[in-house]
């Protein structure tokens, strides 16, 4: 099923975030680095598939606290189905309302999902990574942009984001990333037989 969706990922990476050229030019690549205070994510992520949702608290943003809480459901979900070496990250914009209102996000997600705020006077995050509101950005275990998808690719009520997340988990979309533990690759061999199974079955011929 979600190598099915591989043609409509491929079509879904639009320069959302900026010129298609600064896009484009970002994919396979480490991003520009970024910190939260002291603090470095992306870093801090290394060895995992990494999640970056780029969502703006607001008093009357609901579309946006819903997206938080779907977005913990879908960690949720995964972690069941074996994918688990996934590192989640929520960058709140940088504006002073969004400010104001980041404990409203930070409320709706569980401790495995960090929510960053920014601080006024810093280079904004966003814009280093070319992103709009409510784009997410996944990145393989060697920090490497894979998928950026934006609205309304990006609503988890449609299934791209979780395609992308499992894409980037068990293929090497950039290229060979040693960074894969031996226990992932496992599971992944176990998802492509499955996934072979699956298309075996659904290719016969049904009287």
């Amino acid at each position: 099923m979600w190598r099915s969706l591989g043609l409509a990922l491929a079509l879904c990476l639009l320069p959302w975030g900026g010129t298609e050229s600064q896009v484009q030019s970002s994919f396979c690549k480490q991003p520009p680095a970024w910190k939260i205070r002291e603090e470095d994510p992306m870093l801090n992520s290394i060895g995992s598939v990494t999640v970056v949702a780029l969502l703006q608290a607001s008093r009357k943003n609901y579309t946006c606290l819903q997206r938080t809480c779907q977005l913990e459901d879908l960690r949720v979900k995964l972690e069941k189905e074996g994918y688990s070496n996934v590192s989640y990250v929520i960058v709140n914009h940088q504006d002073l309302n969004s400010r104001l209102k980041y404990i409203h996000l930070k409320n709706k997600v569980s401790e495995h999902i960090p929510v960053y705020q920014q601080e006024e006077n810093q280079t904004d995050v966003w814009t280093l990574l070319n992103g709009n509101k409510d784009d997410f950005l996944i990145y393989d275990r060697c920090g490497r942009l894979v998928y950026h998808l934006g609205l309304p690719y990006s609503f988890l009520t449609f299934p791209y984001v979780e395609a992308a997340i499992k894409i980037v988990y068990c293929e090497e979309k950039c290229g060979n990333c040693s960074l894969m533990t031996p226990e992932d690759e496992d599971f992944c061999k176990k998802v492509s037989s499955v996934n072979v199974e699956d298309t075996a079955e659904a290719s016969k011929p049904h009287h």
